[in-house]
């Protein structure tokens, strides 16, 4: 997986670049990037398969904050993304969820 963050100059915002590999998508054939800057929704949230089998998304987000996200594949398999700037406790059992600092 892999996060590539861009700050604009124009405006306080940062272009986030979210991709997922065919074989970390492990046959999944579809996949959301879901978190507080989307409200948790899936369908906001679904990325793009690529020819190659990977996934990716993009979205601008305000600077100064961290969001919480993580991805579902499938609607059913949620995980989270190595390159994360952290986690934190999801507040559902031992879940966590990944921090996105931007």
């Amino acid at each position: 997986m892999s996060i590539k963050k861009q700050a604009l100059k124009s405006k306080p915002v940062c272009k986030i670049n979210f991709k997922v590999s065919k074989a970390q998508a492990a046959g999944a054939s579809a996949i959301s990037v879901v978190g507080e800057f989307n409200n948790w929704n899936p369908v906001a949230g679904a990325m793009n398969q690529l020819k190659d089998g990977s996934f990716t998304f993009a979205t601008e987000l305000n600077t100064g904050r961290d969001y919480q996200f993580r991805y579902v594949a499938d609607g059913h398999h949620w995980f989270n993304d190595e390159e994360a700037d952290g986690l934190i406790s999801s507040g559902i059992g031992a879940g966590m969820n990944g921090i996105l600092s931007v």
